[in-house]
């Protein structure tokens, strides 16, 4: 059962978590009975170090509110559904998600919500059901990794995009607006551009968008492709966490290290150690961690009657920042701390 649904984490007992995933006491999916610890899952959209620390708020959340959770890890988005239709089958009383496909998978996210209490994080589902969206504005934060391309590539030229896909809101939107910083354009985040050509501004030429499946060794593969396309090339944009490392190393392969410039998003280490040895001007980091504290908190909350939880705009904004050498050493040291494994 275990592997069906992921690690229970935070009960007093495995066994008993287990035992109490399939159904109340009252025998409903709905709200637990008088005394019975929520059980909550939280869903992410894959396997990766940034779900692993927001695995650790996850942790840290549901001891301090007395809960019981199933961290979830699907492969794909047809393991997604798969997972959320075992979690409503076997009775949950709040699920937390980050859609991989959010204009697809409206129809069982809104059955998901008519059965359990339904929230959003990393990645909105605007269409569905869901009570509350807990993130950034990756449309922000996309504005933001231009500011950084902008920063380390002053003079303008040929960039490229690389983002693991583009079914999710999340990365649209972190592409719109990089598009619209370097562009110098207005905010265009309802829309999307095309893939398929070139999209000149003043100064700036994005030569193509690449998508790579959440796929490291493909995304490398992408930036030598590009490299080889346009010899000209000045910049590399990643908009996932694995994509500056794999952007790093097509460049040192290609003996350009140093020659292009790469800016990323999120905080794998050897992201951060690029910032700090100067391989790369910055990243763009979200707050996995409270991606998973924030979700406990607000599902315990709602679980258990508390609606003030919830804002009138139905988004809880747990702002992006921009990491560079200036701002390096705090960040570092904090994630490490709420990370740490405990001795």
């Amino acid at each position: 059962m275990v592997k069906s649904i992921g690690r229970f984490i935070a009960g007093a007992c495995v066994a008993a978590a287990l035992g109490a995933l399939g159904c109340n006491s009252n025998g409903s999916s709905g709200a637990p009975g008088a005394g019975a610890r929520p059980r909550l899952a939280y869903i992410t959209n894959g396997v990766a170090p940034f779900w692993t620390i927001a695995e650790k708020g996850v942790l840290d959340g549901a001891k301090e509110h007395n809960v019981d959770v199933s961290v979830v890890m699907p492969s794909d988005v047809n393991d997604q559904m798969h997972r959320v239709e075992d979690l409503l089958i076997r009775g949950v009383d709040g699920i937390a998600i980050s859609p991989i496909d959010a204009e697809n998978q409206v129809p069982l996210l809104n059955k998901a919500a008519a059965k359990t209490k339904l929230i959003t994080q990393d990645s909105d589902a605007p269409k569905s059901d869901r009570i509350v969206y807990i993130g950034i504005d990756n449309y922000v934060a996309g504005r933001m990794a231009g500011e950084l391309v902008k920063e380390a590539i002053p003079g303008g030229g040929k960039v490229a995009i690389f983002v693991g896909r583009l079914e999710g809101d999340n990365a649209r939107k972190r592409r719109q607006g990089v598009l619209d910083e370097l562009l110098d354009r207005p905010d265009t985040s309802a829309g999307m551009d095309p893939l398929g050509q070139e999209i000149k501004g003043e100064k700036y030429t994005v030569v193509a968008t690449l998508t790579d499946q959440i796929d490291a060794a493909k995304a490398k593969s992408n930036a030598e492709d590009m490299m080889l396309a346009h010899p000209d090339l000045v910049g590399l944009i990643g908009l996932n966490a694995y994509h500056t490392p794999a952007l790093l190393e097509a460049l040192k392969q290609s003996g350009k290290l140093g020659k292009l410039q790469v800016v990323g998003f999120d905080e794998q280490d050897a992201t951060l150690q690029a910032i700090k040895d100067g391989q790369t001007v910055g990243t763009v980091v979200q707050n996995p961690y409270m991606y998973g504290k924030e979700s406990v908190r607000v599902l315990a909350a709602l679980v258990r009657g508390d609606t003030s939880v919830v804002p009138e705009n139905r988004f809880i904004s747990l702002p992006a920042r921009k990491i560079q050498k200036g701002n390096l050493a705090p960040f570092w040291a904090d994630l490490k701390a709420k990370t740490a494994k405990p001795e």
